[in-house]
């Protein structure tokens, strides 16, 4: 006789959110909650579904309410990250505008290998109402909608047509989840008559499971190699990515290059891996990066990524590893990127192959020379002087510039501070000057860059870490993009804070408009001049009332002396709290170290006005220098 199996009979959405509630995941023995909770805004294609399962089940899945579609997966992005992968937030829309506004959120997440579960309503799977309102007509396709614009930003989708379909949907959903080398962005489309569908479930759908993030070891044969490789090198360099800090490898970082003395130059995504009085840290690398470790990286015989993609910020555009005969080892954990330029594959979570390339080279008492550790230790005080000079205000009573800003945040935060950005002119000078403190202190979202981040991730990151003073560095480019999850702070009694800098322009891309030769067109927040250009008087925007009348508080900040008392009044304040500062040098990026390396934007080939046909020039130089490594 066939065994009897026990089932209950729920809707499609109520099976799905009972299902997510009973999911964990587990690494080094800690257990936590997979999906966390669940961001919503509802229309037709999910209020009858997911909308009235959440209500049906308030007591075992959280409910948190979103303004902009987008900005919702940001911030269960920020969650995820400050969750060390380890836990996420599910996001559900409706059809239509509601779902494609996941996209952006959506290609964050993937692009960064940071999960989140995405819920978008969809089109009738029976088609009884066709076309339904919201709905991408396609006559060659009747299985189209507006959904599978996902399908190339995430590492899952599927559409569930049959209620029966959730079950194995659901359990490969969690298993990409959880994959530390596939996880990103994973989309479940829930055809709104499926979602209000009942069935019966068994009921071991809902029982608890533990999802095992792995920690895989080295193969013994590339471990070998990579030996023998960091041995017969003269002028190693260690390039920390952001798989340091999926893997929690802070502290084996730090033990290997305590004790061989390798220097530990850092990534956007990886700064952070060592503090930044560590012995070993050199600073950010590549065209944002400091001159003591780009030029380590110049001379470098052979460099070892751990944790990298290997972008080209980092390498410079292929023209920063110039060094005789370069070699690269790529510790990573997906073998996609231990491959890169042609390098030394050891695939292996970053942890487990630091202690392991550790423990193999303490065998021999490797280390490199003290000449070596000299050099590098006198250029990174240098660089030091030079940071302490940029954030140096000598009148206090003055409008400060973009470094003095950062510098009066520096002298005020701790290693319990979250500093979150993004894009524009921010992340360049963060990445130069930016002093960490802490594994987690220094939050760049520089996989894709995404104007509009910064808020709701800074949400997401306050919820993860509730105790800590999270800080969402924004300039006025940014936030005219995406400011509405500052009233969920506001409703939800969130204290997040915002250091909002105005500088009347998108003034990161209007230097590097400069540079290539298309003279700062359209890059000006300004009225337009008699000649056409918007080179007039800055806009009458006033920001900071913006801020205000989406019910949060706002200190304005004229000068220096305002800033550090605003800057200190705002940390100290248990609600969304908004420090406002206009900066002195508006129409120019800010006053930093230039770069350090080359960033490769292409210049017109032909032109006939005077600065393109410079820009060409200096183009045609810095590409000459690009190398490939084969």
């Amino acid at each position: 006789m066939t065994p009897t199996t026990s089932t209950t009979r729920l809707t499609v959405a109520q099976a799905l959110v009972r299902f997510l509630s009973a999911q964990y995941s587990e690494r080094d023995g800690v257990r936590q909650r997979l999906i966390g909770a669940t961001w919503g805004i509802f229309g037709h294609g999910n209020v009858a579904g997911l909308g009235q399962a959440l209500i049906e089940y308030a007591g075992e899945m959280p409910y948190h309410q979103g303004r902009n579609e987008q900005s919702m997966v940001h911030a269960a992005v920020g969650y995820a990250r400050q969750s060390n992968r380890l836990s996420t937030h599910a996001v559900t829309t409706s059809i239509g505008p509601g779902a494609t506004n996941l996209v952006t959120g959506a290609a964050l997440a993937t692009i960064n290998h940071l999960p989140v579960l995405l819920l978008p309503g969809d089109i009738f799977a029976t088609r009884v109402a066709d076309p339904v309102l919201q709905q991408l007509e396609v006559p060659y396709a009747g299985d189209v909608s507006v959904n599978d614009s996902l399908r190339p930003v995430s590492k899952y989708f599927d559409r569930i047509t049959r209620p029966e379909a959730l079950i194995p949907a659901a359990l490969q959903a969690m298993r990409v989840l959880t994959d530390p080398v596939e996880t990103g962005a994973v989309t479940l489309a829930l055809p709104q008559d499926v979602q209000a569908e009942a069935y019966d479930w068994p009921e071991e759908f809902f029982a608890e499971r533990t999802w095992v993030v792995r920690r895989p070891g080295a193969d013994p044969t590339e471990l070998a190699e990579a030996v023998r490789a960091v041995r017969a090198a003269r002028r190693p360099l260690l390039i920390a990515g952001g798989g340091v800090h999926h893997s929690r490898a802070e502290e084996a970082l730090a033990e290997f290059a305590a004790a061989t003395g390798i220097p530990v130059a850092s990534t956007q995504a990886g700064k952070g891996s060592l503090r930044h009085d560590h012995p070993q840290d050199v600073g950010g690398v590549g065209h944002t990066g400091t001159a003591t470790a780009n030029e380590l990286a110049r001379q470098a015989d052979l460099v070892i990524g751990v944790g990298t993609r290997y972008t080209d910020f980092t390498t410079a555009s292929g023209t920063l590893f110039t060094g005789d005969g370069v070699r690269f080892l790529n510790l990573n954990i997906a073998a996609y990127d231990g491959h890169k330029l042609a390098g030394l594959p050891l695939i292996a979570d970053a942890r487990s192959g630091l202690q392991e390339l550790t423990a193999a080279l303490e065998m021999h008492a490797h280390r490199v020379t003290d000449a070596y550790v000299g050099e590098y230790t006198l250029d990174k005080e240098r660089w030091e002087q030079r940071v302490d000079a940029c954030y140096e205000a000598d009148e206090p009573d003055v409008r400060p510039t973009q470094p003095q800003v950062l510098g009066a945040l520096d002298a005020l935060v701790d290693e319990s501070d979250v500093i979150i950005n993004a894009a524009g002119s921010l992340p360049g000078d963060l990445h130069k000057l930016w002093r960490a403190r802490s594994r987690d202190q220094f939050h760049l979202e520089y996989g894709y860059s995404c104007m509009g981040y910064e808020i709701p991730a800074a949400i997401g990151v306050k919820m993860a870490a509730p105790e800590r003073n999270v800080w969402a560095l924004v300039g006025d480019g940014t936030y005219l993009m995406m400011p509405t999850e500052i009233v969920t702070a506001v409703q939800e009694g969130i204290a997040i804070k915002i250091l909002l800098v105005q500088n009347h322009g998108y003034a990161s891309i209007g230097g590097l408009s400069e540079e290539t030769g298309a003279e700062r067109f359209g890059t000006a927040y300004r009225f337009r001049s008699a000649d056409g250009t918007y080179t007039g008087a800055p806009l009458p925007v006033d920001l900071a009332a913006n801020a205000a009348s989406l019910g949060m508080r706002v200190l304005r900040a004229k000068t220096v002396r305002d800033l550090r008392a605003a800057l200190a009044e705002a940390r100290a304040a248990d609600t969304p709290t908004c420090v406002y500062v206009e900066t002195e040098t508006a129409d120019t990026v800010s006053g930093p170290p230039p770069a350090q390396a080359w960033w490769d934007v292409p210049v017109a080939e032909t032109a006939t006005r005077a600065s393109a046909v410079k820009a060409r020039e200096l183009y045609e130089r810095h590409v000459s220098t690009r190398r490939r490594h084969l």
